[in-house]
């Protein structure tokens, strides 16, 4: 007989963050089971996740897309596309107002892809306009990227009118929906996406353990050959999955497993639309809430996603973010530190398996370490 673990019984924090995050208890349970990697019953799972994906996003192999999962975070799966859709020879322009997009040029940067970046402030969207400048200006660039909901702050960028623009002047064009996908209504078909990559642990609501690619067919028909790592090639990743359903190396079976049951789930939700309703109802919540204390957001309300929000620290001189951090921790509730290079914020994702009643108790609780610290306002 199996002996309990000796993290039994113990109770789980609540992720107020961008993922990892918090996931349901049959998630969690959809992990307790061990499958070869090469057993039917997998590669069905495997099998269904691809569908299912591509269903997601309102397409299918019928119009013209495909789907790839990729081991690793979604960097990984960032990664392989930029290794593997950049033509040899090729120039990728970044467009960038945050972190995230940043890290796509310091990907394209060290496999050796010539580059160019479009930054704008962080708390400014993205300007198609100055997109469609920069490609008049270079006939080189041949790839576009861009991120859309841009986890640093949580603003969206328009993706659509950029995708546009980069179609229009014949370029290939890869969208960073990592923390979007699932909770955001995406049309890639209209955004003239080529490749969009995502991971499991965000809006799904699934584990880490692997990113996913959908793509246009013909996109990733022109990638084979291309690719400048052999554990990131995108190509031969897809090929092997239509061969025989089977990952070229170990795969992350349980959180296959977990990201199965995380995609069910996601449907008994109401599918996009259900999901996006509740992450909705979480930020005005907070938002409100974060308010009614005196904080203040780093982003403009209109420019502002409902996945995460950046607050800018109090002006109280008690205010001590690590202390403010660990003693929200000492009470099971786990925020995020901030990523924003010209303020000081911090970060609350409103996304996982948490409810507008749990980001109450949040709120009560902000206001009790806030108290704690001798912080008697937020402004």
């Amino acid at each position: 007989m199996t002996s309990p673990g000796k993290n039994a019984g113990k109770k789980d924090k609540l992720l107020f963050t961008p993922g990892p995050l918090t996931t349901s208890a049959s998630v969690k349970e959809a992990m307790l089971r061990d499958l070869g990697s090469r057993d039917t019953a997998f590669i069905a799972a495997i099998r269904a996740i691809r569908n299912s994906l591509l269903g997601l996003a309102g397409l299918s192999r019928e119009k013209g897309y495909e789907c790839v999962l990729m081991q690793g975070s979604g960097t990984f799966g960032v990664e392989s596309v930029i290794g593997s859709a950049v033509p040899p020879g090729g120039k990728l322009l970044v467009v960038i107002n945050g972190a995230y997009g940043e890290r796509i040029l310091k990907i394209a940067g060290v496999l050796g892809i010539e580059c160019e970046a479009l930054r704008c402030n962080e708390n400014r969207k993205t300007d198609p306009g100055e997109v469609a400048g920069r490609l008049e200006a270079d006939e080189s660039i041949t790839t576009v990227a861009v991120v859309h909901c841009e986890t640093t702050t949580g603003i969206i960028n328009p993706v659509e009118e950029t995708g546009s623009i980069a179609r229009g002047a014949g370029k290939t064009y890869i969208v960073d929906a990592m923390s979007s996908f699932g909770a955001m209504e995406l049309d890639l078909e209209a955004a003239e996406i080529d490749f969009l990559v995502s991971s499991a642990n965000k809006c799904i609501e699934g584990v880490p353990g692997f990113s996913f690619v959908i793509c246009r067919a013909g996109a990733l028909d022109h990638c084979e050959g291309q690719a400048r790592s052999l554990s990131l090639d995108l190509f031969a990743q897809w090929q092997g999955l239509e061969t025989n359903g089977q990952f070229r190396f170990t795969p992350p079976t349980h959180t296959i497993l977990a990201f199965e049951r995380a995609l069910e789930e996601l449907a008994e939700e109401g599918g996009v639309a259900g999901r996006a309703a509740r992450y909705s109802r979480n930020y005005d919540t907070l938002v409100a809430g974060m308010r009614e204390m005196g904080f203040v957001e780093y982003l403009a309300r209109e420019d502002q996603g409902y996945i995460i929000t950046s607050f800018r620290y109090p002006t109280h001189p008690a205010f001590d973010f690590t202390e403010f951090y660990t003693r929200l921790g000492e009470k099971d509730l786990v925020i995020y530190p901030g990523k924003v290079s010209d303020a000081d914020c911090f970060r609350i994702g409103n996304i996982g398996r948490i409810q507008d009643s749990d980001v109450r108790n949040l709120l009560k609780a902000i206001a009790s370490v806030l108290e704690e610290q001798g912080v008697e306002n937020a402004g």
